[in-house]
């Protein structure tokens, strides 16, 4: 257990360091899973990422890139786990790579963690308003502004996060087993069956020519973007019960689980369009404006047309659930880094469910500034707000798994007797690091489509995430306690 944790818990009379305690084995290795699922939002990726990606990327190949993804995520994941065997801190990324980099680099990556949780928690919010809008104007005859939803929900997200991570675990059980009970029931169905018009045919999905045909690098990066979240299991690591098992068994099970849904269900929705006309009818779906409905009318041909009635209801608590998820991720941060006196200690304070309400509120202010001036200067909630925040939050996620991976390689060289084991400590991380860079660079390649943006923005965009390494390593001058430095 990381020293710094075990003083916390052992002081009895320091204030600050009594008040600092998150609540103890709080979480099992579901109800991790259920935090990280959600913060996948897999309906979310599947009907509004997969289509994109099947348009603009390699076409009925979209699959074999999922596996792809998941093996490069699973790498990483290696190193991950084993350095947090030696770390049990909600500030998982800043204090993993102030073990091996140092404080001053964990101060940097602290900034672009908190940068890449907030802006990923506000591009859902614009999602969540856009359709939970749509929803009342179908079923309720009356527009309500997005972002009218979207505050109400921000009040909803805030109760629900003060109201302790075992809460949000229960709830966010009943989301994630709601949305992917549908799409999970669909592909089972139609894979017994025999796939679609063409048949199953794996080959057209899982082949190296499909998997390389037409541009692989921008499935690639969409199957990446969609991994995010799944780092989240260290985070509660302090919340876990017998955190050294439960983290790397969840850690495992996430990625293994997210990597099968994607693939496996992207590849029947490929099947029920057929292989060789799926990529036409997706770039037909996504001109029509309606990228959903490539996923809608085989799932309501398959099931029935109440499933397509549905879809948006389960879409709407996908997001909901997404964004609950990222704010409990993105208020331990805060919570974490207040304690270390990075930021003001007030926000390492818990109130009576050991829950870190104040660092919940900061947290929900601070995506309140993010979101509504969007609806201020009457910026589509979609095509702006989800699209330019999401793709900043997938381009800095990554370039903190690279800082972790290269930080569990110089960690386990100076601390050898640590851990033994060259595969988990340095093979392991050292091939994960280079797929990382892989992906970051074909993210930046392709930033303009990942953003929906022009070159302009994408490029002012993406000189946020350096811009918050550099102010993150310049705050630590005036910290007394650089925790990543331990």
């Amino acid at each position: 257990m990381d020293t710094g944790i075990r003083r916390r818990r052992q002081s009895a009379g320091d204030g600050y360091e009594t008040r600092g305690l998150l609540k103890q084995n709080a979480l099992g290795v579901l109800g991790i899973l259920f935090f990280v699922l959600s913060a996948q939002a897999p309906l979310t990726g599947i009907a509004g990422a997969a289509p994109v990606a099947i348009a603009i990327g390699d076409g009925p190949g979209v699959p074999a890139m999922y596996v792809a993804a998941g093996v490069v995520v699973l790498l990483f994941s290696v190193g991950y786990v084993a350095m947090g065997r030696h770390v049990v801190d909600a500030g998982a990324f800043y204090s993993y790579i102030g073990k091996g980099l140092g404080g001053t680099m964990a101060a940097g990556s602290a900034a672009v963690a908190l940068l890449a949780y907030h802006t990923v928690q506000a591009a859902v919010y614009g999602l969540f308003g856009a359709v939970a809008s749509g929803l009342g104007t179908q079923y309720l005859g009356f527009d309500i502004p997005w972002w009218l939803i979207t505050l109400v929900a921000m009040l909803i997200v805030q109760g629900l996060g003060a109201a302790g991570v075992d809460m949000g675990a229960k709830v966010l059980a009943v989301f994630v087993l709601a949305e992917t009970s549908l799409l999970l029931v669909f592909s089972l169905v139609l894979f017994l069956k025999g796939g679609g018009p063409e048949g199953l045919n794996p080959g057209a999905s899982f082949s190296p020519s499909a998997m390389f045909h037409g541009a692989p690098g921008v499935a690639l990066m969409f199957a990446v973007a969609s991994m995010f979240g799944f780092e989240a299991t260290a985070i509660y690591s302090e919340e876990a019960r017998d955190p050294h098992k439960t983290v790397p068994r969840a850690t495992y099970l996430a990625v293994v689980l997210i990597t099968v849904f994607f693939a496996f269900t992207s590849w029947m929705l490929i099947s029920a369009h057929g292989a060789s006309s799926s990529a036409a009818e997706a770039t037909e779906a996504l001109a029509s404006g309606d990228a959903a409905g490539f996923v809608a009318a085989p799932i309501s041909a398959e099931l029935g047309t109440w499933s397509g009635d549905l879809l948006p209801i389960l879409l709407g608590s996908s997001l909901f659930a997404s964004i609950l998820a990222f704010h409990n991720s993105a208020n331990r941060y805060l919570f974490a880094l207040g304690r270390e006196a990075l930021l003001p200690r007030k926000l390492s304070s818990l109130n009576g469910r050991q829950s870190p309400w104040f660092a919940g509120l900061v947290q929900t202010c601070l995506s309140a500034l993010l979101v509504f001036p969007f609806a201020l200067i009457g910026k589509d909630p979609v095509l702006s707000l989800f699209a330019w925040f999401s793709g900043l939050a997938v381009l800095a996620i990554m370039v903190l798994y690279f800082l972790t991976s290269m930080s569990v390689i110089v960690y386990f060289r100076r601390e050898q007797s640590a851990d033994v084991r060259a595969w988990n400590t340095l093979i392991a991380p050292a091939l994960g690091a280079i797929g990382i860079a892989g992906a970051i660079w074909l993210i930046i390649a392709n930033f303009t489509t990942l953003i929906g943006g022009d070159a302009k923005t994408a490029t002012w965009l993406a000189l946020t995430v350096p811009g918050c390494l550099i102010l993150g390593m310049l705050m630590l001058r005036s910290s007394p306690r650089p925790g990543g430095a331990r």
